[in-house]
């Protein structure tokens, strides 16, 4: 009896229960080593958004796993390609003297990661819409004056979408 007993709290012990900690896993072919990040398309009139989100989406990464990032395609595993769309900033919620207190901001990117050993596409969305809610200092806001004032608002933004684009990569979604 004793022996059944130390012989079922042993398989208890070493037996996983299935479960992971989501975020930190990751769907990719193991050959995946690095990854080239090219600077992403910018079809927005916002001058230089797409280096501050193609960089965050680089910090991610190299955050997210043990990936060499570099810039330049040439001699690589994977591609992470995109090109950023759509940027539009509207208010959300108001002050009793009705000045806006909070935007929504929606962003609009294509995104594709590319195996380049076996040529294939491992995940892509065409229309990928990122939307946030933000607090901004105040008044009217633009799209091109909210990435210029590069605020705690804009930098948890670029970290938001990079957080989302990277975890949909990893994580097969």
């Amino acid at each position: 009896m004793a022996g059944a007993l130390l012989m079922v709290m042993a398989t208890a012990a070493t037996s996983g229960c299935g479960y992971a900690l989501a975020g930190r896993g990751s769907f990719l072919p193991d050959y995946i080593e690095t990854i080239a990040i090219p600077m992403f398309g910018n079809n927005t009139t916002i001058f230089d958004v797409e280096q501050l989100l193609t960089q965050e989406v680089r910090e991610v990464f190299i955050g997210r796993g043990s990936y060499r990032v570099v810039t330049d395609e040439a001699a690589v595993d994977a591609l992470l390609s995109g090109t950023i769309r759509n940027i539009s900033i509207q208010p959300a919620s108001f002050t009793g003297d009705q000045q806006v207190s909070r935007y929504v901001f929606t962003l609009v990117a294509s995104i594709e990661f590319t195996d380049l050993i076996t040529d294939e596409v491992l995940w892509e969305n065409p229309g990928l819409i990122f939307r946030d809610e933000y607090e901004v200092a105040s008044g009217g806001v633009e799209a091109s004056s909210f990435f210029g004032q590069r605020s705690n608002a804009v930098e948890r933004l670029a970290g938001d979408f990079a957080e989302t684009v990277v975890s949909s990569i990893l994580e097969a979604f």
